[in-house]
């Protein structure tokens, strides 16, 4: 394994010079959404212009304050851990061209899961795993629609069930369906959900379980 790895490190510092700017990366458990409880390693990069009032990660906004990484170590970082799925996310991820990032990944081993917004122009990048998170703030490009392997609705007020069913019609048949609270409505917003659910079987509810774990 030692060797594979030195190996993969000298063919992309030979193949590209790209850098990203990554906020943080670390490994954890899926919190939420399809995946949830499975290992991974989650890549945050910086970088968003959605603007969403209760984003719990605004110091992501701006990708120029974080250090920018090549995909050489970007993926010697997810390396050093046993599991095979990396979750890009932001930010809003697709603000940056993430061809390179994913192919690097793929060839190391790993499946390759995004959280985006969608608003952005192009999906780049090869994926396993596309979650698809509108927000209010910034329409998502429909580019996106046929591409999500999941649909995760952030619910903060009573009106977002409505905002979240109204992008079902343009999804796959196969696209998994997700209501999650905002985590500081919790209190309020979970009772709704869960009755939404149970009269709308077609949803499932997504809890931010990482933060009842108390890990990141």
């Amino acid at each position: 394994m030692v060797l594979e790895q030195k190996q993969h490190s000298v063919k992309t510092q030979v193949e590209s010079a790209a850098t990203l700017p990554v906020m943080e990366a670390f490994y954890t458990l899926q919190g939420e959404g399809a995946h949830t409880g499975r290992a991974a390693y989650f890549i945050r990069l910086g970088g968003c212009d959605v603007g969403c009032h209760w984003c719990d990660v605004k110091e992501s906004w701006d990708a120029d304050i974080h250090p920018k990484l090549s995909i050489d170590s970007i993926v010697e970082g997810a390396l050093r851990h046993p599991g095979r799925m990396a979750v890009v996310t932001g930010g809003e991820p697709l603000m940056h061209n993430l061809t390179e990032l994913t192919q690097a990944l793929q060839d190391a081993g790993f499946r390759t899961n995004i959280e985006t917004s969608g608003v952005c122009q192009a999906v780049t990048g090869s994926w396993d795993w596309i979650c698809f998170s509108p927000k209010k703030f910034k329409k998502p490009n429909p580019a996106i629609f046929d591409q999500a392997d999941e649909l995760k609705v952030i619910i903060y007020n009573a009106s977002d069930f409505a905002f979240a069913e109204s992008f079902v019609p343009f999804l796959r048949p196969d696209c998994k369906l997700f209501l999650q609270t905002e985590w500081s409505r919790s209190n309020e917003m979970l009772p709704r959900i869960v009755d939404y659910v149970k009269n709308n079987p077609q949803w499932q509810i997504s809890l931010q379980t990482h933060k009842y774990m108390d890990i990141p």
